[in-house]
């Protein structure tokens, strides 16, 4: 039932290098895995396995880390390649896969309803997003854009439901500043909350009034 977050930090410019790979690595040590990633020019990929955000944010070394990576001459934000990738598990939002489901549709339809401002959050440029981390397209029902997304069977999405475990957040542009990275988290886990919040709220709400509770996906619940 714990939330937890994987992060995925693209760098590039500073080679394909094993040695910085190693040094990166002494910092983080079993935390964190190293990948190539055909997307980068001269980098890699910096995958660290799931922790809660509290961790993220009081024991994981992401200063000492992204310092170290600019020191090796590897840039993130200053890049057209990289981006800051951020996986959640779907168990920490619900109990049985419908409730996660439904969270999720709520989840999408918030997204497509704040793109604009997500936009800007992202730090991303509009064809940068369009290349790696395209919207659904707005729908006036949640369910409706859920299943949607459920029949795109491409992971450049901004939110993108293709891995069986885990909901991936693609939006965010790279970047080697540890507090862009955390609040980033934060963010998320602020709109993971709010919707798993809400959706129990209404859930409550509409099965005392003797609602279906399906009817949580309806337009003008949300």
């Amino acid at each position: 039932g714990s939330r937890y977050f994987g992060v995925e930090l693209e760098v590039d410019r500073g080679g394909e290098d094993t040695d910085a790979a190693e040094q990166l690595l002494a910092i983080t040590g079993k935390r964190m895995y190293i990948k190539h990633d055909g997307s980068l020019n001269e980098g890699f990929e910096l995958v660290t396995h799931p922790m809660t955000l509290n961790y993220h944010c009081r024991e994981f070394p992401w200063e000492e880390l992204t310092r170290e990576a600019v020191r090796l001459g590897y840039r993130s934000h200053q890049t057209s390649t990289c981006g800051l990738h951020i996986h959640v598990n779907r168990d920490s939002l619900g109990d049985t896969v419908q409730q996660q489901e439904e969270v999720i549709a709520r989840i999408l339809y918030f997204f497509e309803e704040h793109w604009n401002e997500l936009v800007c959050f992202s730090r991303r440029k509009p064809e940068q997003l369009s290349h790696w981390a395209s919207r659904y397209g707005r729908k006036d029902d949640p369910k409706e854009l859920m299943d949607k997304a459920k029949r795109t069977f491409d992971r450049y999405t901004g939110v993108n439901l293709t891995n069986h475990e885990t909901v991936e957040f693609r939006i965010f542009r790279g970047t080697l500043k540890t507090n862009t990275i955390l609040t980033s988290l934060k963010f998320l886990n602020c709109v993971c909350e709010l919707m798993v919040n809400h959706a129990a709220q209404v859930k409550e709400q509409l099965t005392m009034g003797g609602i279906s509770p399906s009817a949580i996906l309806t337009p003008g619940r949300f």
